[in-house]
């Protein structure tokens, strides 16, 4: 903590000066964007093609690591909806294809800790139209810029099981931090779950936000459809952390 400040009483380094007041409690608002549009989790709107999306054929890969298995028919699936949709914590939000009005995966705000200005984005279940795709990014683009710029929050979190490499990949490609493993966390449907811990600071934000833009603009896709740049080639280095 070499140049860092020092409390005049004890001497001993302490932390940058933090101003006072809350971050914003997320509301259940509609986010929109080009590909795809953030709205709040509404069974009866949303359940059939939600079930649809994400219990195909690779449905149990889908589920591996959330903490719901597949659900046995579309009535359980929306019993289950039905009672995320009355949660304030996690909040849940569905991501809407614009082409089809359709909605094909899920999120929430969640560990919402308006005092310490931390959230976190989780319980991600993408569906086989959206995964892969601009929408897919541009989905967590509307929310991360939601958390800094609209509620004011300082830390943007994302945790996965240790195990998820393909999330654990997601999560570094979108320009979170990794800062480690917390071991035996949690026990997920009778097994013992590492969690891995991923986040982004509002420092970072102008940075990924900058590489969100040119990566989504449509100059940076061809004809078909296909990236010209990856996302990390569109924002460069990440930048010091301040103080």
């Amino acid at each position: 903590m070499t140049g860092a400040a020092r409390d005049p009483l004890s001497g001993l380094p302490i932390g940058p000066e933090v101003g006072v007041g809350e971050a914003s409690a997320p509301a259940r608002v509609v986010l929109e964007g080009r590909h795809v549009r953030i709205e709040p989790l509404d069974p009866p709107v949303h359940a059939a093609s939600l079930y649809r999306e994400t219990h195909d054929a690779d449905r149990h890969a889908r589920f591996q690591y959330l903490f719901e298995a597949p659900f046995a028919g579309p009535e359980a699936f929306r019993a289950h909806l039905e009672l995320k949709a009355a949660s304030a914590d996690p909040l849940f939000f569905v991501v809407i294809d614009r082409g089809s009005g359709e909605a094909v995966g899920q999120l929430t705000l969640m560990r919402i800790d308006r005092g310490h200005r931390s959230i976190e984005i989780g319980n991600i279940l993408f569906g086989r139209r959206l995964q892969g795709t601009a929408g897919s990014t541009e989905a967590q683009y509307l929310v991360m810029r939601y958390v800094f710029e609209t509620l004011g929050y300082r830390r943007y979190e994302w945790k996965c099981n240790a195990l998820n490499e393909p999330s654990r990949r997601t999560a570094l490609r979108l320009g979170f931090a990794f800062e480690g493993v917390f071991r035996k966390h949690f026990i997920v449907r009778g097994r013992s779950r590492d969690t891995a811990w991923y986040a982004i600071v509002d420092d970072d934000w102008p940075w990924a936000r900058a590489g969100f833009e040119a990566w989504l603009s449509p100059a940076n896709f061809d004809a078909a459809g296909r990236q010209r740049r990856p996302l990390g080639d569109c924002r460069g280095p990440r930048p010091r952390p301040a103080g």
